[in-house]
C-alpha cells in the first residue's frame, strides 16, 4: 500500500493526532515515515523577544525541533524507521517539496492545525496539499 509516509507537524493536538494515525499506518504497512515541520518566516522573523533575546525566527524554529524530536522518539519507541526535516518557508510549497525529495506517497495531516484563522471545514495548509500536491492525503479529524 504505502512504503513512505509524510508526517507534518505543527505541533498541534490535531498534528499529534494524524501522526498517531500515521504510526499505525507504518506498523501496517512497514513504511518508512518522514516527519517535518515547516517554520513559516513572517513579518516578526527578526523581531527579538523580550527576555531571552532570541528572534521570533529562532523561537519558532526551537519550538519546530521540540514537535519534530517528540513525534521521532514516538515513532523510534514504536519500531519505525523515521526521517526528520525542519524546514523555513512557505508551508504549502516547503511540504510538497519535501514529501518529492523523499518519495512520499502519503501524507497523513490533522484536519486543522495552529493557524490564527481556521477556515470552515479543513486548515489552510492540509486544504493546500490537498489541492496543489500529486500525493495521497489522509485528513485525520478531530474525533480522533
Amino acid at each position: 500500500m504505502y512504503d513512505r509516509i509524510l508526517v507534518p507537524t505543527d505541533g498541534s493536538e490535531y498534528a499529534e493526532a494524524a501522526a498517531e494515525r500515521a504510526f499505525d499506518l507504518a506498523e501496517t504497512t512497514d513504511a518508512a515515515v518522514f516527519v517535518v515541520c515547516v517554520v513559516e518566516e513572517g513579518p516578526l522573523g527578526s523581531v527579538r523577544l523580550p527576555g531571552d533575546g532570541a528572534s521570533a525566527a529562532e523561537a519558532f524554529a526551537e519550538r519546530a525541533e521540540t514537535f519534530v524530536g517528540r513525534l521521532e522518539e514516538r515513532a523510534r519507541e514504536r519500531g519505525l524507521e523515521v526521517d526528520t526535516e525542519i524546514r523555513e518557508g512557505v508551508p504549502v510549497r516547503e511540504l510538497l517539496t519535501y514529501a518529492d525529495e523523499v518519495d512520499a506517497e502519503v501524507a497523513v495531516m490533522g484536519s486543522r492545525g495552529r493557524g490564527g484563522v481556521s477556515r470552515m471545514m479543513l486548515g489552510s495548509v492540509t486544504d493546500g496539499v490537498t489541492r496543489e500536491g500529486d500525493i495521497d492525503v489522509l485528513v485525520v479529524g478531530e474525533g480522533v
